[in-house]
C-alpha cells in the first residue's frame, strides 16, 4: 500500500514495487502482520516532514512479524525461516510494514519464542518498546508510585502492566469504559480531564514519585502532582523538557524486543488485539485507529 504524496488515509494506493533489496546486515522478511500505530498516519500526513526525508512511493508502517525470507551478507544470528518481528523503523521515510515484504537491520530484529502468535508480536515492536523505554528512563522500582496518563491506550496498557511487574504503584487515567481493563491488572484506575490533580491525591496524598504521559496535553497536572524530587518523561509533549522532564522517541532494538516478546510467551505481558484488516483495507485499518480502538488494530498482508 503506497502513498505518492502526503494525504489522508483513503489516499492509500495497491501496488506493485520491486522486491526490497537486502543489504549486508540486514534481513528480508515475508510479512504476516503490520500493526497500525497513530505515527502512521501522522507520517503519512507529512507530521514528520521536518524530521525525516520521505521517498515517494512511500509505503507506511514501523511494526511487523513474519518470517526471515532472505539473508543479506553476514547475518549470523539468523537463519531463513526463522519466525520474526520488529519495529521497522528507518532513518527515512519509504519501505514501510503495509506490504508483502520489508528489509530491516538485523539488530532491530527479533526472533518470535515458541507460543506467541503473530498477531501478539506484530502488536508489540512499537508500543512495547515505547513502554518499555519509558519505564527504564523513569528508573521505575518497587518503592514508587507512578501516574500514567492514557494508562489503557496501546502503550500505556503496556506500560502499566510493566509498572505492576516492577513492583510499583501504578495509579492509571482512562475513561470509565476502561476502569475494569485496568483494575484487573492492579491499576488504579482515574478519570482522566477536569480535577484529575484532585483524584491522584485522593489516591496517593503524598504525590506521585513518577509519571509517564503517553498522550500529551497533560503537563499541569504532572506537574501538580509530581512529589518533590520526582521524575516524569512523555512520549507526546517537547515542552516536558523545560520543566525537568523526559521527551522520548522510541529507538529499533531487537534484543530489547525479544524480551519483550519472552514475557508474552510466559503470559506475564499481554498485546489486546481490536481487529485484523485484509492489506487492501489498510486505510480502513488506519481509519480504525483514528477513531480509537479497544486494542491493536493489525493488518493481514497474506490477504
Amino acid at each position: 500500500m503506497t502513498y505518492s504524496e502526503y494525504g489522508e488515509p483513503h489516499t492509500l494506493e495497491l501496488s506493485e514495487l520491486d522486491l526490497p533489496k537486502v543489504a549486508p546486515g540486514a534481513v528480508l522478511i515475508k510479512i504476516q502482520r503490520a500493526s497500525v500505530n497513530p505515527v502512521d498516519w501522522k507520517v503519512m500526513s507529512g507530521g514528520l516532514d521536518a524530521l525525516m526525508d520521505v521517498v515517494f512511493p512511500a509505503i507506511p508502517g514501523w511494526d511487523v512479524s513474519g518470517v526471515i525470507e532472505q539473508l543479506g551478507p553476514d547475518v549470523p544470528e539468523f537463519s531463513v525461516g526463522d519466525r520474526v518481528a520488529s519495529y521497522a523503523r528507518k532513518d527515512f521515510i519509504h519501505g514501510g510494514t503495509y506490504a508483502e515484504y520489508v528489509a530491516v537491520p538485523a539488530d532491530s530484529v527479533a526472533k518470535i519464542p515458541d507460543g506467541v502468535d503473530f498477531d501478539s508480536a506484530a502488536g508489540l515492536p512499537l508500543t512495547g518498546l515505547t513502554a518499555q523505554r519509558a519505564l527504564e528512563t523513569l528508573e521505575v522500582t518497587s518503592s514508587d508510585t507512578l501516574l500514567i496518563h492514557a494508562a489503557s491506550g496501546g502503550v500505556g496498557h503496556l506500560a502499566a502492566q510493566l509498572a505492576v511487574e516492577r513492583g510499583a504503584t501504578v495509579l492509571g487515567t482512562a475513561s470509565e469504559k476502561n476502569h475494569a481493563k485496568l483494575r484487573e491488572l492492579g491499576v488504579t484506575p482515574l478519570t482522566y480531564g477536569e480535577g484529575l490533580a484532585d483524584r491522584v491525591h485522593e489516591a496517593a496524598p503524598d504525590g506521585v514519585t513518577a509519571v509517564a504521559d503517553f498522550v500529551g496535553g497533560v503537563l499541569e497536572d504532572t506537574l501538580a502532582v509530581l512529589a518533590d524530587g520526582g521524575r516524569h518523561v512523555s512520549i507526546a509533549d517537547p515542552s516536558v523538557m523545560e520543566h525537568g522532564g523526559r521527551w522520548l522517541w522510541v529507538r529499533p532494538d531487537g534484543p530489547r524486543l525479544r524480551t519483550l516478546l519472552e514475557k508474552v510467551a510466559a503470559d506475564t505481558l499481554r498485546v489486546d488485539v481490536d481487529r485484523v484488516f485484509p492489506l487492501e483495507e489498510s486505510a480502513s485499518a488506519m481509519e480504525a485507529n483514528q477513531s480509537g480502538s479497544n486494542g491493536k488494530i493489525l493488518i493481514d498482508t497474506t490477504r
